[in-house]
């Protein structure tokens, strides 16, 4: 790693923060769109509403999920911020006043996922939704950018926010109108303010009635097209925001799962020990892994590691070559094709003793369920061919062992 630079970084914090979301999300802020954020920030922020009023608000004026951008815009934004200052992930059981973590916390939290998976599952951690991005992608930009022909998220949302606003719809008008009047209702609620449930309920149905008829007019030509894609940013966007709040919420119970299991599997070297953890452990995975580690050492061999088709040929020829094999090329030298069937485990060379050369040739050949015609030279050549690719098979059957135990499962 680079030194340039870490003077600098010494005398200065680096003030981590989630403005560059913010910032692209401002350039979403149209219309309809930017009023929905407005009306639910204020709900949130509002002194007077209870916690269960505001709940109950923003429950009710869901009706139209899509159109509601401020519940799954600033529900993202607050995920965000909870991850910059570690609050998503409280480091004490304290539930009245829990002790949040930090960001760096997380971050090395993540780090070790990225290096654990791969030791279980010889994949990149990505491809078990626990890659970096599938911890902090929002923070990281995942709605700018995309791997495929498709638009990123953020840039198809504001095609269609603009599209639909430029229309200047009567139903966009009323939506609109609906949300600044909520909003300024509940901006205007004093510290000692009473009664006021009927009024902010009569509001609250005139943004949900107000959604349904702008959601009615968005579904006619030319309008639909966006309000699909609309919704479907919408469910990435929520889609995303779970994956991570799983994901981190559950990283240090991932990452002690998987650092035990391999505390485990390296007291399994033991052979004692594995004896005792293959008589403990209750799952079928755990026992099968303990009794069977010992033969799949034993398969191992690094000779074996090939990467191609081509070059497990050439292996193949080589162990044949080191061991000597074939023995035996002359098919017409009888006793010497007749003593390499015998040390082959398919041949039951009982009484072999007692017979003719040509004889053992002929058993040989039934044994194998080799055809017999032809004379004791054509049987004999037939046979050895046999016996000789059989070499050839348990080789690659040896390479077949190595690259199954070798292979995480």
């Amino acid at each position: 790693m680079s030194n340039k630079g870490l003077k600098s970084l010494a005398e200065n914090t680096p003030n981590f923060s989630n403005q560059a979301l913010e910032n692209s999300v401002n350039d979403l802020k149209i219309g309809w769109f930017a009023k929905s954020i407005d009306l639910d920030t204020a709900i949130t922020d509002s002194t007077v509403l209870t916690a269960s009023q505001k709940n109950d608000l923003k429950d009710e004026i869901n009706n139209v999920a899509y159109l509601n951008a401020g519940r799954y815009i600033n529900d993202m934004l607050r995920h965000s911020q909870s991850i910059i200052d570690g609050s998503i992930l409280p480091s004490t059981d304290d539930a009245v006043n829990p002790e949040p973590t930090t960001f760096i916390d997380i971050l090395q939290l993540i780090e070790s996922i990225q290096g654990l998976v791969p030791s279980f599952y010889d994949v990149p951690a990505k491809e078990k939704n626990r890659g970096v991005n599938d911890h902090v992608g929002i923070l990281n930009g995942i709605f700018l950018t995309t791997e495929d022909s498709t638009q990123p998220v953020f840039t198809s949302l504001r095609e269609s926010i603009v599209f639909i606003n430029n229309a200047g719809l009567a139903t966009d008008t009323a939506y609109q109108n609906a949300l600044d009047d909520l909003k300024n209702f509940i901006n205007g609620l004093a510290g000692d303010s009473t009664d006021f449930q009927t009024s902010l309920d009569n509001r609250s149905t005139a943004v949900q009635t107000a959604a349904t008829n702008f959601d009615t007019a968005l579904q006619a030509h030319p309008y639909s097209v966006k309000r699909t894609q609309m919704i479907a940013d919408r469910d990435a966007i929520n889609t995303q925001v779970n994956l991570e709040n799983s994901n981190i919420t559950t990283a240090q119970t991932y990452i002690k799962t998987l650092t035990d299991n391999l505390a485990f599997t390296s007291l399994a070297q033991d052979s004692d020990l594995r004896s005792l953890l293959s008589k403990t452990a209750q799952n079928a995975s755990w026992q099968n892994y303990f009794n069977t580690l010992e033969t799949n050492d034993n398969n191992l061999n690094p000779i074996y590691d090939v990467t191609s088709e081509t070059e497990r040929e050439y292996v193949i020829d080589e162990v044949l070559a080191s061991r000597g094999l074939p023995d035996v090329e002359d098919f017409n030298d009888l006793d010497a094709v007749v003593n390499k069937a015998k040390q082959d485990t398919r041949i039951d060379s009982k009484g072999f003793d007692f017979n003719t050369v040509e004889k053992n040739i002929e058993l040989c050949c039934v044994q194998l369920g080799i055809i017999t015609f032809g004379t004791v030279f054509n049987q004999s050549e037939r046979l050895l061919n046999n016996l000789n690719k059989r070499d050839r098979d348990l080789v690659a059957e040896e390479l077949d062992l190595n690259e199954d135990s070798n292979t995480i499962s």
